[in-house]
């Protein structure tokens, strides 16, 4: 007993070692790599500080709609809602989004609005939505902002991240910047 006593003693000391100091330092270091130095993606706008990376709400018609934030894009409580596709609480609230999208975007059916659009991510704070869910609510946007479909096309083109080598992840638009680029657009 003495003997295992000692190894869980050792096991504990190198993992408090590796894990609180060495581990930590490697992905600080990684960090120092990365745009902003790990602090992340930060754009200035109109006199506002937004970080691109954390989901930020846009629910004006006049925008593209963000994805749904179970924490009300609050990354200090980042989380889900930990509702289960059968709980009827959740299935009444992802049908009330789906029933406010339909009547802001008259014409689009039912069968054709992204899951994304309607339902919260895992995190709360997810930035990004399908080059599907950017499409889908141009016809909105080109009515109320008096601009046509074909330049919203165009902008949601210029505004599509591609897979990471061309082979992990889907295509993606993040909403921040295609909001920014909207409203650049007209002015």
């Amino acid at each position: 007993m003495k003997n295992h006593i000692l190894s869980g003693i050792k096991l504990t000391l190198f993992c408090i070692v590796f894990f609180a100091g060495i581990y930590t330092l490697f992905i600080w270091g990684i960090a120092q790599l990365a745009p902003n130095h790990g602090k992340g993606e930060i754009v200035t706008y109109k006199g506002k500080t937004y970080y691109s990376n954390i989901g930020q709400a846009f629910t004006a018609p006049n925008y593209f709609n963000s994805r749904p934030s179970a924490v009300n894009y609050n990354a200090a409580g980042s989380g889900g809602s930990n509702k289960g596709p059968s709980n009827p609480e959740y299935l009444a609230e992802v049908q009330k989004r789906i029933d406010t999208f339909l009547i802001q975007n008259p014409g689009v059916s039912k069968s054709d609005v992204p899951a994304e659009l309607v339902t919260a991510s895992g995190s709360g704070l997810d930035p990004d939505i399908s080059v599907q869910a950017a499409r889908v609510q141009v016809n909105r946007i080109a009515k109320i902002r008096a601009i046509e479909p074909e330049k919203l096309y165009q902008l949601i083109t210029q505004n599509t991240q591609q897979p990471v080598l061309g082979l992990f992840g889907p295509e993606k638009i993040n909403v921040l910047q295609l909001n920014i680029a909207l409203d650049k657009l007209q002015s």
